[in-house]
């Protein structure tokens, strides 16, 4: 027998809200957001789906917001359907491609969350453009944390230099992100329970190689596991000198030369 206990899982980039509508009255609404589309995402779904209908004892409306394209030859699928010995389970779940959406549509619809996610937004890929979400992001205040996810993303579409340039974003810029500090907080917890200081900085390592690899993995996918293995094992003054080559290097070789 397998265990009957169930965890509630719960990220801050899955969110449930309490919504009304007139034809079916009060649900919550989920909302999960993908930075590239891997595949699992419809069972995952379709288990929060059912984690909050339980939980609440609403109906759930889920929505998949994709932020990039994802590998060639994988299709996006817009439903979960399964079928076991006759017995259906099916749910249709309501598909955001990002890249799909028009970058005008953030500034003619006052958008605010939209802003930083502009550059890999259709036709947002221009120096133009980008610099019309950095000022509306600094007129609207509140948005400062998210100018390193600007840059981020604006890296994919312009010259490293360029949005350096714009946005005068390097790698110091990134350790003062709230995500970044999630990490290392993580990683401190890890640490702590190794013990006192030593743990501590190997706890601060962790957080930095774990987000230097997912910046990595979602410029030069996949990852190969002998870069995980050394970026495991490199001190913070690598991992930082890593980062800062990873701004401008054509390939994963240059970040590692």
């Amino acid at each position: 027998m397998v265990t009957s206990d169930l965890q509630w899982v719960a990220r801050e980039s899955d969110v449930f809200i309490r919504a009304y509508h007139p034809s079916c009255g009060e649900f919550l609404s989920l909302t999960e957001l993908q930075l590239r589309y891997r595949g699992d995402e419809p069972v995952r779904i379709h288990a929060y789906s059912a984690l909050g209908r339980a939980q609440f004892g609403l109906r759930v409306y889920s929505t998949l917001v994709n932020i990039l394209p994802p590998s060639s030859g994988v299709t996006i699928a817009e439903q979960y359907d399964e079928v076991c010995l006759g017995q259906r389970t099916h749910q249709d779940f309501q598909v955001l491609n990002l890249w799909e959406v028009d970058a005008e549509l953030a500034f003619r619809e006052h958008l605010q969350p939209l802003l930083p996610f502009v550059p890999v937004l259709r036709g947002g890929g221009q120096e133009r453009v980008v610099r019309q979400a950095l000022r509306e992001m600094r007129e609207v205040g509140g948005l400062v944390d998210f100018e390193p996810l600007l840059a981020f993303f604006a890296t994919f579409v312009l010259e490293s230099e360029l949005v350096q340039q714009i946005m005068r974003w390097d790698i110091t810029v990134l350790r003062e992100s709230p995500w970044y500090n999630e990490l290392i907080q993580e990683g401190l917890e890890k640490g702590m329970q190794q013990g006192m200081q030593q743990g501590m900085q190997q706890g601060v390592q962790h957080g930095e190689a774990t987000l230097l690899m997912r910046l990595l993995e979602t410029r030069f996918s996949p990852l190969p596991r002998e870069h995980r293995e050394r970026i495991l094992g490199a001190d913070s003054d690598v991992l930082l000198r890593w980062g800062n080559r990873m701004l401008t290097a054509e390939t994963i070789e240059d970040v590692f030369a």
